[in-house]
Parts: C-alpha cells; structure tokens; sequence
C-alpha cells in the first residue's frame, strides 16, 4: 500500500546512495485508507516530504504536520524540527493531514466527502505511516533507514495538537511530543481569545479605548440606521457588507498581527493597534485607522475584504483547495470554539462585537454543511481528547504568555491545566506570542525562547534514551 513517488518525471526517487539532501522540497506519496475504521475502504494517496540533509545510519525520526496549513517544504527546512534533525543525526519529516493541500482523499469539499474528515482518522494515517516507517523505512525513505527508529512528533498550533495526541494515543509508536502552542480544552464560546487580546493592549495602554470602540461601533451596527452603517463602513474603508460582516472584517483586521513574534524590539503587532490610539483622536477613527493600516499592509482588495465579510452567501463551492471550508468543518463537527464576544452580563469588556455569536456559527455550519447538532460534541470531544493528556508522559507544552490562544492553553493565566506529575511539562515563555519557540532561531529572539527551545532540547534527548523525564531532572542531562 505504499508507493514513493517524486514531483515530476525528472525527479524520480532518489536511490539510497545518492544525495538527496538537497531536494527538501521533494513530494513523496503514501497510500491510504479513506475510512480507517471500515465505513470506506477505498484509497487515497496522502502527501508528505522527507530532509535527509543531517541523516546518519541509526539516527531517530522527527514528525511534524502542517496542521491547517498546505505542506511545503518549509515544514522539513525551516522550523525547530529541523534543528532537531540537525542535533540527533536525524530525519525531518513532515506529513500533510487529509482534506488540505494535495492531500485530497475525493475530489471535492462537499459536506459528503468531509464526512470522514474525523480527529480518529486523521491520527490513524499517520500511525499507519509510522508503523510502515518503523518495520520497512525503506519503502517510504530516500534513505537507509534502520527499523524501528525512535520517533519524536513535533508541531505548533493545531499541529501540536495533533503531536500530544500521537503521544497519548499511540506511546508505541512516538516515544516525545513537542507541543508549541497546543489547546487543551474546548469552548462553545471561546471569548477567552479576545479576552486575550484585550489584555494584551491593556498591557500596553490602549485597552479601554479599544474596548470603547468596540461598544460605539456595536452601537451603530445595531441601531439598525443603514444610513449611519454606510458612514461607518466609509470611514473604515470597507465594501459593502451586511452588519455581521463588518463587525467580523474589523475584528479580523485589528486582531491579525497578534500572533507575530515577540522579538528584542517588542511585540510588533500590539503595539501596531496602540499606535492608533491617542487623546486627541476619537476612539471609532482610531479603530478605524487600525482596520485601514491592516488592509494596506495585506493588500486586501475589496473583492477578499466582501468574501471575508461575507456571512450571507447562499452559494457555497465545495472545490478544492479551501483550507478554511476545512477548518469550518472541523469547528462544526469536533470542537467549536468559536470566537466570540463575552457575555453582556460576564462583566468583562468586550474586544469583538457583539454581533459575533454561537447563533451565528450555528447558522453558518448548517448553511454550509447542512441540518445538523453543531453543539453538543464540545464536552465529549474534551473528554475524549483532553482527559487522556493528564496522564500522557514525555510531552513538552510550550505556551506563550501573551499568546492570544494562552486562555484556550495547558497553562492559562489562573494556573496549569494539565497535571504535569504525568511526567509532561510546561513551559510558560515570559514575553512571547503564539509558538515562537518552534521557529527557526533568530538573533532577534527573547531569552525566555532561547530558554524552552533549551529545556525541550534536553527532554528530547531523554526521551530519545526511552526514559521517562521530569523537568526538575534536567540538571542530569549532561
């Protein structure tokens, strides 16, 4: 079931004592079911990409994804994965997930096809991966690889996800996890994410004008006066949108650099949205100013900023190559946590508006997707994939304390989630955003990086010697 095919004619596969280290960027294919668990057992051809440039005879395997995201030969060149490859003699490998990309098990994105699109599924093709790895290398690696090579799965984001889960669910099969960001618990509404986001500009001076926008702005869109809306949207510099999608596109465009690197210089996007905030300009044009810098900076034309906006679209292609109809599925169907604003009676100020609510995604799943229960899954969903994790050993959590996902994360600000006695640990990184610490280093990277790409660096050593190991054992590491 496996066949090892190159990108084009002229790059065929490369026999084992050629040099392939130097075709990162080389499409490899793996054979696959399209349901695991017997409901379709036709096959699919999953997409992955192998840098042998640090190979030696006997060296481990490291594993990563692109999550959400279409594989490219950045995931096996340019990430902390391959500094680990570098370190330990190994390979860097990273597997596509199903539906993304060329990683394409039907032709379409039909709410039919995405019906095997499942957490279960997914960990399973690359299980299936692993084991052919381990028990004949030869048959998915350019080269000689040795049987049954330790494992260690690496990923940020949603990827990292997927690496805890490998770990919990498959201990055979990975001995370490490296979880740059990972979620470990699930809300039907996520208004711990703007919340994030507003302690961020509270930290820097600018949180309770935001804040005051938001609630002018809601005061307009929901007045109903389309006379009123059609000014705020001029001001803004936005197309035509209903209500819902104006309040959704300026949310995006003032939230969309949060998850830049903090560097030496500081927190770049933060900062960005501050700089439109001062005493002598009212708050709706500063926000204003935000959302206008970020159209610029993307160069979003009207025709991206109408489809961003566009929450009342009747006609929904299902063609291919559509990662966000893929994350919708996955939000409908697994987890939710959906962004929205908090509660009016929670107390808390709001960041988002108002208008971004769970009526809302519920009507965009079952728009898109069809009739269905977009709600109940959450609690289940948590107790099948985020129970297990308390007792998963040799996984390193890494989160970001000005993450804007910290709140959704092992260790948000009212303390840890996970029970790190398992033999898991957690590093809170002082200072950083969103899984700075599985970038390739930089000269512009904060101490507290340098700390947990350090820390993680010796785990995977052990864990590389299949020992179990707590972080107050470091100091044995040689």
């Amino acid at each position: 079931m496996v066949r090892l095919l190159a990108l084009s004619i002229l790059a065929l596969l490369v026999p084992s004592n050629a040099a392939p280290t130097t075709q990162p960027d080389v499409a490899y294919w793996f054979t696959q079911h399209i349901d695991h668990f017997g409901r379709n057992n036709e096959l699919w051809e999953q997409h992955y990409m192998v840098n042998a440039t640090y190979y030696k005879a006997g060296g481990p395997i490291f594993i990563t994804t692109p999550g959400d995201n279409t594989l490219t030969s950045y995931h096996t060149s340019q990430t902390h994965l391959t500094r680990l490859a570098q370190e330990h003699n190994g390979l860097a490998v990273a597997i596509e997930q199903r539906y993304y990309g060329r990683s394409t098990p039907f032709p379409d994105l039909s709410a039919k096809s995405l019906e095997f699109m499942t957490a279960d599924n997914m960990l399973e093709d690359i299980a299936a991966f692993i084991r052919v790895a381990k028990s004949s290398p030869s048959s998915v690696f350019p080269v000689e690889v040795e049987p049954h090579a330790p494992v260690v799965f690496a990923g940020s984001s949603f990827a990292a996800n997927v690496a805890v889960w490998m770990r919990a669910r498959y201990p055979d099969l990975v001995v370490g996890a490296w979880a740059s960001s990972a979620f470990v618990n699930n809300h039907l509404e996520n208004y711990r994410l703007e919340q994030s986001f507003g302690h961020q500009l509270n930290e820097i001076g600018c949180g309770a004008q935001f804040s005051q926008a938001v609630r002018e702005l809601d005061d307009i869109l929901l007045s109903g006066d389309q006379a009123r809306i059609a000014k705020a949207r001029e001001l803004f510099g936005l197309p035509p949108v209903s209500p819902v999608g104006f309040a959704s596109i300026a949310s995006d465009l003032a939230m969309s650099e949060t998850n830049d690197p903090v560097t030496v210089d500081g927190n770049p996007g933060v900062e960005a949205v501050c700089a439109h905030f001062d005493k002598n300009t009212p708050v709706l044009v500063s926000y204003a100013n935000v959302a206008k810098a970020a159209i610029k900076k993307y160069e979003y034309s009207a025709v991206k900023l109408t489809s961003m906006g566009n929450y009342n679209r009747t006609e929904r292609p299902t063609t291919l190559n559509q990662p966000y109809r893929v994350n919708n599925y996955i939000s409908c169907t697994w987890f939710s946590n959906w962004m929205t604003a908090a509660p009016k009676n929670s107390g808390l100020d709001p960041y988002v508006s108002q208008l971004l609510n769970v009526d809302l995604y519920l009507e965009q799943c079952q728009m898109t997707f069809g009739e269905g229960d977009y709600v109940s899954n959450v609690d289940e969903f948590n107790k099948k994939w985020f129970y297990p994790l308390h007792t998963a050993t040799n996984i390193f959590y890494t989160v970001g304390s000005v993450d804007i996902w910290r709140g959704n994360s092992v260790a948000p600000v009212t303390g840890n989630v996970i029970n790190t006695n398992s033999g898991s640990h957690i590093e809170v990184i002082e200072g950083a955003a969103h899984a700075q610490d599985y970038d390739m280093e930089s000269v512009t990277d904060i101490l507290g990086v340098k700390r947990a790409r350090h820390i993680g660096n010796k785990l995977v050593k052990k864990w590389l010697k299949r020992k179990h190991i707590r972080l107050e054992q470091l100091e044995q590491v040689e």
